[in-house]
């Protein structure tokens, strides 16, 4: 969820209607995966608790040719803090956990810091008070050893929340990293080893794993996009850090299973009242969030959403119809250009008999995307016309002749800090996380904002030198 950060900004232009994928699955799948510049593709159905359909397409890798099948593992972004807040409630549910207790009682790190009091409840809902974009600072391990998550989740104790518990919900990554040390600390196991033993195994997700640190061949390689391409991901190496709020590593037959498993109403990896809770509202703060999954009343859904690096994932269920389906796509959404947005939403809508009348037009996204790409040639192509114009600006006097030299830098260091500053901060995403999701649009950002102040410094430059007189 948080991992989709840009569409925030992008919203704030206006969508115009257009119509939304008709027809079969595969003739979703037939427009819209070229639509997206997605490699691959799998999905898995659930009806009437039965797994009724299962299917893929594409390939795991461009310049590959290995197949994606329902088996294939694919990297599940934030479906991922389903299986921590499971594993949670599985603590809770042998007493070794007390949901309304604050974290300093189990992680000794959090003792006398400003994060202490938070509750257990809280995190799993997101009103704990740490927000989006402390959540989205970092998605690389630092060390890359074994004790990398408890590393990372002792420099979180010191961290203090930007808002106080339980004043707003906001989604944010660092809630499931501290629960992920929560799992380990009571657990008495490492995360991997927790989340194996008690959720993947005895579901009986085989093809899935979770993030190690190491290379995993059989993934599917994620794609990120590049100026109206996709390009693959150096290789597989998953990370230790971001295990527990993105790290689940599952196919779409496995995670269908894993559905399943939550909507039978059954006493089994948890107690049918425990799962039932983990899909009810949290709390009065969190009316559409309940314990690892968002809560949409107006169709009776229970969803989340993932994104990763050059991955995009979708696992909706409607629990009171025991239907479910899971969509994973081995590509990241560009900016208007190259999204998936509509491919999984199509075949999820159509899988569960929902109606849905698509994304809207992606007009305006295109041309943010093309005015941030245009912007430096343009100040590169006006610094060249500035050097030829050379005479004519050093020739600048009087008041209105300094207000002309030096507005430009004025306003070119304000749109820099706007673009490297604020508005990363608005969308709830530090620049550099921006740039690993979407290189090409970090890339354009930062591009933008460097040459615009280049531009402004280099008129100043030739204006002031070479002159035979005062200005």
């Amino acid at each position: 969820m948080p991992c989709n950060f840009w569409p925030l900004v992008l919203s704030l232009f206006t969508a115009l209607p257009v119509s939304a994928p008709e027809g079969s699955i595969d003739t979703i799948i037939d427009e819209e995966l070229p639509a997206s510049g997605a490699p691959g593709l799998a999905y898995a159905v659930v009806t009437d608790g039965e797994i009724t359909t299962i299917g893929a397409r594409g390939v795991a890798r461009i310049g590959d040719d290995t197949q994606v099948t329902p088996d294939t593992p694919f990297l599940t972004g934030s479906i991922s803090k389903s299986f921590t807040a499971l594993a949670v409630m599985q603590l809770v549910e042998e007493a070794k956990i007390d949901l309304d207790a604050p974290v300093s009682n189990y992680l000794e790190a959090f003792s006398a810091q400003p994060a202490g009091a938070i509750t257990i409840r809280q995190l799993l809902s997101h009103t704990s008070g740490f927000s989006t974009f402390q959540g989205n600072a970092s998605y690389t391990d630092i060390t890359g050893g074994p004790d990398e998550l408890a590393l990372r989740v002792e420099q979180l104790a010191e961290v203090e929340p930007a808002y106080e518990p339980d004043e707003k919900w906001e989604y944010s990554n660092t809630n499931y990293q501290i629960l992920g040390r929560l799992v380990e600390v009571v657990g008495g196991q490492d995360y991997q080893t927790y989340v194996t033993k008690n959720i993947l195994e005895p579901i009986g997700m085989d093809d899935s794993f979770v993030s190690d640190g190491e290379f995993h061949e059989s993934m599917a390689t994620g794609h990120r996009p590049w100026f109206g391409t996709k390009r693959p991901l150096p290789d597989n190496t998953t990370h230790l850090a971001t295990a527990p709020q993105a790290g689940i590593v599952a196919s779409a037959t496995d995670l269908a299973r894993y559905m399943q498993t939550m909507m039978n109403g059954q006493n089994d990896v948890l107690s049918a009242e425990g799962k039932a809770l983990m899909m009810r509202p949290a709390s009065e703060m969190s009316p559409e969030y309940g314990f690892g999954w968002s809560l949409d009343p107006s169709n009776d859904t229970v969803r989340h959403s993932g994104s990763s690096p050059g991955v995009e994932t979708l696992a909706t269920m409607i629990p009171t119809e025991n239907k479910a389906v899971v969509v994973l796509v081995n590509a990241g959404s560009g900016t208007g250009f190259g999204e998936t947005t509509q491919l999984r939403n199509g075949i999820t809508f159509k899988a569960l008999g929902l109606d849905y009348t698509g994304e809207g037009s992606r007009l305006a996204q295109k041309a943010l995307f093309i005015a941030l790409v245009s912007l430096p040639v343009i100040y590169v192509l006006s610094m060249i016309w500035a050097w030829r114009h050379r005479a004519a600006i050093r020739d600048k006097s009087g008041a209105s002749g300094l207000f002309s030299l030096w507005f430009p830098l004025l306003t070119t260091l304000g749109a820099a800090w706007i673009i490297l500053r604020l508005a990363p901060s608005l969308i709830g995403s530090p620049i550099r996380t921006i740039a690993l999701f979407q290189p090409d649009l970090g890339l354009a950002l930062i591009a933008t904002a460097v040459t615009g102040v280049l531009w402004a410094v280099f008129r100043l430059g030739v204006a002031y030198t070479g002159r035979s007189g005062p200005a």
